[in-house]
């Protein structure tokens, strides 16, 4: 089976597609990759679909990708006496350390990284970032603050703090057993969440050690500071525009979107935007105007791939989501101007033999219009470097 293009698709598997014949159905009409997202489910949810996706291989004859995406810390409030208060604008929040049950004016937050990372002016998001505090006075266990935009607040909604960067291991407790589990089953991708710096990828490839490829997700404003080191430590880059959005304001995300993929595109690394994609598909067959316009925008970009997260995980059309996305992806490689934009991307090969290689080939197979470009690899390295070159 032959894919009638060159970016791939990620499909996330959960209650929507978890049978033998869900997932044979997303393969057939076109996802490359499965996201097996660890946020949910059991192990043994999880072992039963990288079995399903093994045999795939088997039966179709094609390499199949798994991408095992770790939690990462959650950074969530506490709970409320009433389960939920409603906070106005102007009024005054306290936070702090204490387990006793939140008010009207008060809630716990059983983060202590997060109290040393504040200082006056801080901004605080809670729930998405519906609702926004600035830090008025703070210390080492509470924090004085005053509702900027207010709305209703229940428990165990999440925390964002957009400006700091938080004294936190990427990895938790409970990401540590996920890829020990994962990489004995043997997931080919270890997606990381909550990546800061530099030593939040190092810390993880210590303990993957070569078994799995290493895939940064940058969804954390910190991350942008650090964005080409990150990348060289990487073995693949997520665009993750959820979490991103929320930590900066919703206008700056396009910009972002397209620094990171130049930037993978000019080191050669993989690399895959994701997060509402085809949201609307969800509950509808067809994506709206906007959403086929954004998946094509970060094929015109130079993406490697663009995931499905919801559509496919819980949606009601996951099957017609990724053959929609299939459908997208296929129109923009055939469209000349693609082409043109992909020739002006060229970029100096280095002094390295793979490079000097990778780069002769695709000017051949533009001169003979090859039908197919062959590899000999090791490491996979140089077939890398070959796909940086859009042959």
């Amino acid at each position: 089976m032959r894919r009638n293009r060159n970016a791939k698709i990620l499909a996330t598997l959960g209650p929507s597609t978890s049978t033998e014949e869900g997932i044979a159905s997303l393969f057939e009409v076109g996802a490359d990759v499965f996201r097996l997202n660890f946020s949910h489910g059991s192990h043994e949810d999880h072992k039963r679909r990288f079995d399903t996706i093994r045999g795939l291989e088997e039966r179709f004859n094609r390499p199949v990708g798994i991408l095992l995406d770790l939690q990462g810390p959650k950074l969530r409030l506490g709970e409320f006496k009433d389960g939920e208060i409603k906070l106005e604008t102007g009024q005054k929040f306290d936070l702090d350390l204490s387990p006793e049950l939140g008010g009207k004016s008060r809630a716990p937050l059983p983060h202590p990284e997060i109290f040393k990372s504040l200082e006056e002016g801080t901004e605080l998001l809670l729930d998405d970032g519906k609702i926004r505090l600035k830090v008025l006075n703070c210390g080492d266990d509470f924090a004085k603050t005053e509702v900027i935009t207010g709305g209703e607040l229940s428990n165990h909604k999440g925390v964002n703090v957009p400006s700091a960067v938080l004294a936190l291991s990427p990895l938790t407790d409970k990401d540590r057993e996920d890829l020990r589990f994962g990489l004995d089953l043997g997931v080919d991708w270890v997606a990381l969440s909550f990546v800061q710096r530099p030593e939040d990828i190092a810390e993880a490839r210590k303990l993957i050690a070569g078994r799995a490829g290493v895939m940064a997700k940058l969804e954390k404003p910190a991350a942008m500071e650090h964005l080409e080191e990150i990348i060289n430590l990487s073995d693949g880059i997520m665009v993750a525009r959820g979490d991103l959005g929320v930590e900066v304001p919703p206008e700056e995300v396009p910009a972002l979107q397209k620094r990171i993929v130049f930037s993978c595109r000019s080191a050669g690394k993989p690399v895959v935007v994701a997060t509402q994609m085809l949201e609307s598909m969800i509950h509808s067959p067809t994506p709206t105007r906007a959403e086929a316009s954004d998946v094509a925008t970060a094929i015109y970009d130079g993406a490697d791939a663009v995931m499905l997260s919801a559509e496919t995980a819980v949606g009601d059309y996951p099957v017609e989501a990724v053959t929609m996305m299939d459908r997208i992806i296929q129109k923009v490689e055939r469209d000349r101007h693609y082409r043109k934009m992909m020739e002006g991307f060229r970029y100096d090969p280095e002094s390295t033999a793979a490079d000097a290689i990778t780069a002769a080939a695709r000017q051949v197979a533009h001169t003979i219009s090859a039908a197919v470009i062959v590899t000999f690899s090791s490491t996979g390295s140089t077939t890398l470097r070959c796909a940086r070159e859009r042959p």
